[in-house]
């Protein structure tokens, strides 16, 4: 059975969505209440992330929740986009929050997750059940053989170092060159400091001297520069979240100037939050294409720019293959490690 708003999963699988309702109290609480039996079924609950993370986690949790103490047998989230992806490495005095959110999810009731492309594929390691990280690479990939004209003449580019790798597995797939935008216009995950500033204490004890410890050169980004020739190409930058855009704004405007005649962006989640439409309309980029696995309706009635990849058909056939108990290989032939 099925948990869901959308009736486009009942069209693709031939089920009927599971009765039931999620709202909100007046004093903000979240109900959920199951209209029929679950006992002893396959429960896959899909739950797309909106503009109000944090309400959609909770659905989730006390959803799940409500079908595990209904004595549901298996209880599979598919999402998307998985929440506080990038929140998956230790920052300061921070903490992992994506580690938090696995374990909630696992105690709630939750045996297993479709998802696709996390932010970092050692994600996975949080979790205590399954998880199958679907990939948008070959939706991607059609869409620039069959949407960008004369494609042959495009290079792949990625906006920092650190998105090398997958910009470099979409160039090998569609035979074509790489360029990687270094310098100080790019802020990479890599660069922030991940550990404590705190100094040691001076003060000494008898017969020990205060801690001395080698002094680290604080980074200094290089002017901004592209490795590749773009002079006279399309150049097609991907990653795997556009969210802020003011790194792919920047990142345009470099590769104008080099000679890039045409500009396009490529990601799997669409989060396009704030002004991001705006700035993107008033850009060089010409066009930005997304998957649907984060609802921005609104925001391609923004911006004209924003162009949409559906997935459905990827996601639906992972609920059919794991409900039946089939091997979910097909769905991950020719995908690199890098993808």
């Amino acid at each position: 059975m099925l948990t869901a708003s959308s009736e486009s999963w009942e069209r693709r699988l031939g089920v009927e969505l599971g009765k039931s309702v999620v709202y909100q109290e007046a004093n903000r609480e979240t109900r959920v209440d199951v209209k029929e039996s679950v006992r002893g079924q396959d429960i896959f609950i899909i739950q797309t992330i909106p503009r109000d993370v944090n309400t959609a986690i909770m659905e989730l949790l006390i959803m799940a929740y409500a079908l595990k103490t209904s004595c549901a047998k298996n209880i599979i989230g598919v999402i998307p986009y998985f929440p506080y992806s990038k929140q998956c490495k230790m920052r300061k005095r921070g903490s992992i929050v994506c580690k938090l959110l696995a374990s909630m999810l696992a105690k709630a009731g939750l045996t297993h997750i479709i998802t696709m492309d996390l932010h970092q594929k050692e994600i996975q390691g949080f979790f205590s059940f399954p998880v199958d990280n679907l990939r948008a690479s070959p939706f991607l990939i059609q869409y620039i053989q069959e949407e960008i004209p004369d494609y042959r003449n495009a290079i792949i580019v990625a906006k920092s170092p650190s998105a090398a790798k997958r910009a470099q597995s979409y160039a090998e797939r569609l035979r074509l060159g790489l360029a990687v935008i270094h310098g100080e216009a790019q802020c990479s995950e890599s660069d922030m400091a991940d550990g404590r500033h705190s100094p040691p204490s001076s003060r000494t004890t008898t017969g020990h001297t205060g801690l001395e410890l080698p002094l680290m050169m604080a980074k200094e980004k290089p002017p901004i520069t592209v490795v590749g020739d773009v002079g006279g190409r399309i150049a097609i930058i991907v990653d795997d979240i556009i969210d802020d855009v003011e790194d792919f704004v920047a990142a345009a405007e470099i590769l104008k100037e080099r000679g890039a005649y045409k500009i396009y962006i490529m990601a799997t989640h669409g989060l396009l939050s704030a002004e991001a439409p705006r700035l993107i309309e008033e850009s060089a980029i010409d066009e930005v294409v997304v998957t649907n696995t984060v609802p921005h309706e609104v925001q391609k009635l923004q911006c004209p720019k924003i162009k949409t990849v559906d997935v459905s058909m990827i996601l639906a056939e992972a609920i059919r293959r794991i409900h039946n108990g089939e091997s979910m290989a097909y769905l991950f032939r020719n995908i690199a490690v890098d993808d």
